[in-house]
């Protein structure tokens, strides 16, 4: 096997244009128990942690919105390269449920080392930040020697632990939004910490517009499109008040029909579709509880 450190992101790009079938490798996470295990052997390994574009984040604006508003918006880039540790403790606030799904990811030396370009690269169903790039509205920011594309994270994910991604690309980054509103992300598990989730869901809530996808659910993570339509035009925007309950369980029971749950050894179909309705209802309600105290904060201070 052939272990290929390039420095630089020109140079990276280069060396994975001559070998595609180098597989690349930054926290290691996910490639290195597939190599223990004889899961996979790779000819090549692209090693890059010497990259130093790629562990950087920097604000950005964003001119124009998915929102139809033409005001700029702040966006963050965010390195493939960054681990998540400096997610959480650097960008919790412009980028919440990015940040407590990174909360979630293994135990403390995972998350110095994992990624949310490796989260990509590897397109498990299961990653954990894959439903909050759904629900935030994300891009991928992709390179290769042929130039740089962005691609929104609602048409990355092409089946199982597959991606749109070509072989002589790298996933160099991603661009986020900053948040706006309350945003959310809650998993289910065999336990607490170090755990592949079993179902996962994020939602994030803006004045007139709600996203919300599923995870570890589908072969895919995917948005729930139905559920998202069904809860803007519930939610009291402008006078806001406590959510029904008949609310809450419909949005649930939306968000759990567009799942397609297997069996496996962390849990049944049956229970993923239950977990499912559970996390979005209870998701909900904590983010417009937090939409409600902004609210009645803003309304005391006027």
């Amino acid at each position: 096997m052939d272990f290929l450190r390039p420095t630089t992101l020109d140079e990276a790009l280069t060396v994975k244009a001559e070998r595609p079938d180098a597989v690349p490798i930054a926290g290691g996470t996910d490639v290195m128990v597939e190599l223990n295990f004889d899961h996979r052997r790779p000819a090549a390994l692209l090693d890059l942690t010497g990259v130093a574009e790629l562990a950087e984040w920097a604000s950005e604006s964003d001119t124009g919105s998915d929102t139809g508003s033409d005001s700029a918006r702040s966006r963050v880039r965010l390195g493939a390269g960054v681990p998540y540790t400096r997610l959480i403790t650097d960008l919790a606030r412009p980028l919440p449920a990015l940040a407590t799904a990174a909360r979630t990811v293994g135990s403390p030396q995972i998350r110095n080392r994992g990624t949310v370009g490796g989260n990509l690269g590897t397109a498990s169903p299961a990653g954990d930040t894959h439903p909050v790039l759904l629900a935030t509205g994300a891009e991928i920011e992709i390179a290769s020697v042929r130039g740089t594309r962005l691609v929104p994270a609602d048409d990355f994910y092409v089946g199982v632990k597959r991606s749109v991604l070509a072989e002589d690309e790298l996933i160099t980054a991603v661009h986020l939004p900053t948040a706006t509103g309350p945003q959310q992300f809650a998993k289910v598990g065999t336990r607490n910490a170090m755990v592949i989730a079993v179902c996962s869901f994020a939602i994030a809530l803006e004045p007139g517009r709600v996203r919300a996808a599923i995870g570890s659910a589908a072969p895919t993570p995917r948005r729930a499109r139905a559920a998202e339509d069904f809860l803007a035009g519930e939610l009291p925007w402008a006078s806001p008040v406590p959510l029904r309950d008949s609310v809450k369980r419909r949005f649930g029971e939306l968000v759990a029909s567009v799942a397609e749950p297997i069996d496996d050894v962390r849990g049944t179909a049956a229970y993923r579709s239950h977990a499912l309705a559970v996390l979005a209802r209870r998701t909900l309600g904590w983010a417009w509880q937090e939409f409600l105290d902004k609210h009645r904060k803003d309304d005391a201070c006027a």
